[in-house]
């Protein structure tokens, strides 16, 4: 038993679970600014434009709903919301646009990092590699003085 909470202890507490749990959390505030900018900015302004009251409201009735009365229950009203899932797929479509987005910014960081590190010129070489490599050439051409 000892073994395996060495063992859990070591994944859980390892770099990339963290930056995991970060972006998690990260992810999440972030559904919500996103949630937040398609309720209330952009499906308001669709609503405009369609001339409705909004995707919410939007369904294809299939049974009306009917108010209790004189002791028979309620009946609810069977609906496809179709203007909810409509929203939905503007929330995800905004989100993948916004992850695009920024991966394309950090590989473009990332590229342009290796390439500097491809240019920085090498280093100049000491007087031991010097004359090593004078050595080295003399021992290739046969010449032993």
């Amino acid at each position: 038993m000892g073994k395996f909470l060495q063992d859990f202890k070591e994944f859980a507490l390892k770099g990339n679970i963290v930056d995991m749990a970060v972006g998690v959390i990260i992810g999440g505030a972030f559904g919500k600014i996103v949630s937040s900018l398609v309720n209330d900015i952009i499906m308001p302004v669709m609503s405009i434009l369609t001339g409705g009251d909004g995707y919410k409201n939007m369904k294809y009735v299939i049974t009306e709903g009917s108010p209790a009365a004189d002791g028979v229950a309620a009946v609810e009203e069977v609906a496809v919301n179709y203007g909810i899932f409509i929203q939905n797929i503007v929330d995800f479509l905004i989100i993948a646009l916004s992850i695009f987005v920024a991966l394309r910014v950090i590989m473009k960081f990332m590229r342009k990092e290796k390439k500097e590190e491809v240019a920085a010129p090498a280093p100049e070489p000491t007087k031991e590699e010097v004359l090593l490599a004078e050595i080295r050439d003399l021992l290739k051409e046969g010449k032993r003085d």
